[in-house]
């Protein structure tokens, strides 16, 4: 027994000492570039061909195809990637949902072209480069462990390496060469995924699909090791390695035994699981991404192109129309990413899961093989299959609610690894399966015909989740989540819903997809094609359903007329260059034909242009304002920033008040008792209170550091506090959340804008007053006519637009929703002086009307003429309290 515990831990570390290299590999690069690099497995797989292309097909010697392949191969790979894909990413900021994909691009890239170079068959010839002997392969990767925290702890580089994490410009500014920095953590990365590849190749199947996939798998070392501790990440992947190694030894009986063997076979995969889905945050920078899914243009004719190019198969007969019948079933699958990621905003890589399921569910309903069930005929299976599955995305909808980024991510790729391993890869669950189409429709032209019109129910669907109120709140969510909660957005929910559709889409198209080919092939629904299905809509038009169609036909298509891996391929070259073409392909194309054109717009020559000048009618000039009733005279002059509109005009009721002059104060409507909140060991508050009544300004000053965000989160429900009470007009709602508090009455806006890019200016302000206290049109028309934004701008979108502007649009969005508290966070923040005194003239109207209006400002000035009460805060507590002339005076020359 002893010598089988012996054989078996030698084992486990054969198998931990290759996931502690991958962590290793993760971690440097994370820390280096803040990527988490999805590609780590496919460079592993294509260093791992090279090498046995060098010995087994050229003849090479071992030691000179191991030196070629990882002292030169791998590094150049990961110094090209730096340098072409991830640098211009950098540029634009380092965007969690842009390297996302750019890293998954670069995955499905290299998984195409060696697709196309080797062929997608496995071999079984690898070179074994280190004997089986797992000694040597624990001290390969000690010694690595070991060397990188030395260099970097120790050394000139590691300090530059944490410098440029903690602050990329920072580091810049103080002479660090970043892109030095991220080109030598991209090398080492890339060395390390080269040495993964050549251990594990030799023991398991060499091919572009399943290599790959196996190294991801032990993305939970590094997770597990919060991106950051190496020790943590070696010690983590020989212990699950060891584990999963002396599990072989059980063997369990009875109806479990398939189950509990799986999980003994991948204890990896349930360790990706747990640390996805337990571990706070996964392991990554958690914070919001920039939309994936804005909107993309259409090409003029575009919808009729499609419509005759999905009609034209009809025409086909044979072996052509039986590969067509793969594109609308592909279509409704991708048109789930299409709710989920391109209107929702959620990075899900878990689609394929839910496509397989659907194809699963409804094979065994028509078997009657399923649990509790009669045997149904397929048309009922496949409607009971979707239902069954819809419900299921809750998977991923419900961690999605607190996590963003490259944590949701991870969470969902990690339930779509765990669904593949433990239900499509185990016979008891897909043994002897096959899918018959519906009666009536078994041949393939009367097949698509029934796709097609399934197609069309779920474009309409679709198209119902990007209409209405509720496609403005779904994009609302996309492009500024915090925004969206404070603008009343019910964000839980509304995740689920996209979650529960998506969920329901995929399974439909996947029923589809497996009826179409007439059996349950499990390698048609793999995470790696997940990803690959991610990438096409994404860089063909998240929020596009045009994009999904064509993504579709482009993937059955080219795979079908030519070797496999060339769809992969493309769609990879596409999302890699995601830095350099961040609006898509189609922008790219269609501003390179205006400057194409611009540069052969013929030059007249001097006669010529004299000609065409007396030609030419004279110009009418349009008067320089238009003729409609005069508005009252504004107290400051237009905003100055270019292409602004004007400001607002003061409402004629609105007073004008002398520092110091107080309004009647109404009753309090917040009120915040003995607040306090801590941020780890550091105490932010200390026993907070204040009164925020109605009809009056109240003001909260107090230096950077004094604990007024805090406060102020609190309030607006964006923070729970661990001791006191926040109650509105005498209702405590200390533990409701923030867009909870909206439809009560509370509204707020933000330091840094929070408006909705992909939106119009009315569409912004129509959210407010849909999801707020009061609704109606009347309420959007009145917003607009305050804040200055019922012209011509209120049909623009907000992107673009000057950030007077854009702060006019936020106050307006807040104020359509009736709130009778309005919390404003440094409102005046990037405001010129001319915007300040409008906004202030308007802000006094507020106050007038009996709102109740708490301000957070650092410009004494604004306050000094605005508000009736000042609080001062320093150090977590309110140390003043007055009248703005007495606080204020006792400050001056406060340096704020």
């Amino acid at each position: 027994m002893s010598s089988l515990t012996y054989d078996l831990t030698l084992a486990g570390l054969a198998v931990g000492s290759a996931a502690a290299l991958t962590g290793i590999g993760l971690i440097v690069t994370h820390r280096a570039t803040g990527v988490l690099n999805f590609a780590h497995g496919a460079i592993a797989m294509v260093c791992a061909y090279a090498l046995r292309q060098c010995v087994v097909e050229w003849g090479w010697p071992l030691w000179l195809g191991a030196v070629a392949t990882l002292v030169f191969l791998a590094p150049a790979i990961g110094v090209l990637l730096e340098r072409f894909v991830f640098r211009p990413l950098a540029v634009l900021g380092n965007d969690p949902a842009r390297t996302l994909v750019a890293s998954i691009g670069v995955f499905v890239l290299l998984v195409g072209g060696a697709a196309l170079v080797w062929g997608p068959g496995a071999r079984d010839d690898a070179p074994e480069l280190v004997p089986a002997d797992p000694w040597g392969q624990l001290a390969v990767v000690l010694v690595l462990a070991a060397g990188v925290g030395a260099v970097i702890r120790w050394t000139r580089f590691g300090r530059e390496l944490r410098a440029v994490v903690d602050d990329r410009e920072l580091a810049v500014l103080g002479g660090v060469d970043a892109d030095r920095v991220a080109a030598a953590g991209w090398a080492f990365g890339a060395f390390t995924a080269g040495v993964t590849g050549v251990l594990l190749a030799p023991y398991v199947r060499l091919d572009p699909y399943g290599l790959p996939l196996l190294v991801m798998e032990v993305l939970a070392v590094a997770v597990a090791a919060r991106m950051r501790s190496l020790p943590v990440a070696v010690a983590v992947a020989l212990g699950i390695g060891i584990a999963q190694s002396q599990l072989t030894r059980l063997h369990p009986s009875g109806w479990a035994a398939p189950l509990v063997q799986a999980v003994g076979a991948n204890l990896f995969v349930v360790a990706l699981l747990v640390a996805a889905l337990v571990l706070p945050g996964g392991g990554a920078r958690d914070a919001p991404p920039a939309p994936v899914g804005t909107r993309v243009r259409t090409p003029p004719g575009a919808w009729a192109v499609a419509a005759v190019l999905f009609l034209l198969p009809l025409g086909f007969a044979g072996s052509d129309l039986h590969t067509a019948v793969q594109v609308p079933a592909l279509a409704v699958i991708l048109l789930s990413l299409v709710v989920v990621t391109g209107r929702g905003g959620q990075l899900s890589l878990g689609q394929a899961a839910y496509a397989g399921l659907g194809a699963l569910f409804t094979a065994l309903l028509a078997a009657g093989r399923f649990p509790g069930l009669p045997r149904l005929p397929e048309p009922a299976a496949l409607a009971v299959a979707v239902l069954l599955v819809a419900p299921l995305g809750l998977l991923t909808g419900r961690p999605a609610i607190r996590r963003h980024g490259l944590a949701l991510a991870l969470t969902t790729f990690a339930v779509g690894v765990g669904v593949s391993r433990f239900v499509f890869a185990q016979p008891y669950a897909t043994a002897d399966l096959t899918l018959d189409r519906p009666a009536g429709f078994d041949g393939d032209r009367a097949y698509y015909v029934l796709e097609l019109a399934l197609l069309a129910l779920a474009l309409l669907a679709t198209w119902a989740l990007r209409a209405g109120r509720t496609g403005r709140a779904l994009a609302a969510m996309r492009d500024h989540e915090p925004g969206a909660s404070a603008a009343g957005v019910r964000v839980p929910s509304l995740k689920l819903l996209a979650f529960v559709a998506g969920a329901a889409l995929a399974a439909l198209g996947g029923a589809l997809l497996g009826m179409g080919l007439r059996a349950f092939d499990a390698t048609a629904y793999d995470p790696v094609r997940g990803l690959l299905w991610f990438a096409a809509v994404v860089v063909l038009g998240a929020d596009n359903t045009l994009g999904a169609l064509a993504a579709a036909a482009l993937l059955v298509g080219l795979d079908a007329g030519a070797r496999g891996g060339v769809a992969a391929a493309l769609i990879g070259v596409l999302a890699a260059l995601t830095g350099r073409f961040p609006d898509g392909p189609y922008e790219a194309l269609r501003a390179a034909w205006a400057r194409a054109r611009a540069g052969r717009r013929p030059v007249l020559t001097p006669l010529g242009a004299r000609v065409r000048d007396r030609l030419a009618p004279h110009p009418v000039h349009a008067p320089t304002s238009p003729p409609t009733a005069p508005r009252p005279t504004p107290a400051a002059p237009a905003a100055t920033e270019p292409h602004s509109t004007p400001a607002p005009a003061p409402p004629a009721s609105a007073p004008s008040r002398a520092r110091g002059t107080a309004r009647a104060a109404g009753p309090p409507l917040l009120t915040a008792r003995g607040l306090e909140a801590r941020y780890g060991g550091f105490t932010a508050l200390g026993g907070v209170g204040l009164e925020v009544p109605g009809g009056r300004v109240t003001a909260v000053v107090g230096p950077n550091g004094a604990g007024k965000s805090t406060l102020f989160h609190c309030l607006a429900g964006t923070l729970r506090p661990v001791r006191g009470q926040v109650r509105f007009a005498g209702r405590d709602i200390t533990r409701l959340p923030a867009h909870s508090r909206t439809r009560l009455g509370v509204a707020r806006t933000f330091q840094q804008l929070a408006v909705f890019p992909s939106l119009t200016v009315a569409e912004n302000v129509r959210v407010g007053a849909e999801q707020g206290r009061l609704g109606g049109p009347e309420a959007v028309e009145r917003a607009l006519a305050l804040f200055g934004l019922d012209g011509p701008v209120r049909a623009r979108p907000a992107a673009g637009l000057p950030t007077g502007t854009l702060r006019r649009v936020e106050l307006a969005r807040a104020y359509a929703g009736g709130p009778r508290v309005l919390l404003l966070d440094e409102p005046a923040a990037g405001l010129d002086t001319a915007e300040v005194s409008a906004l202030a003239v308007i802000l006094r109207a507020l106050a007038a009307e009996g709102t109740a209006l708490l301000v957070v400002e650092h410009d004494l000035d604004l306050v000094a003429g605005l508000a009736d009460v000042v609080h001062v805060m320093a150090a977590g507590r309110i140390v003043a309290t007055g009248p703005p002339d007495r606080v204020l005076d006792s400050l001056e020359g406060a340096a704020w």
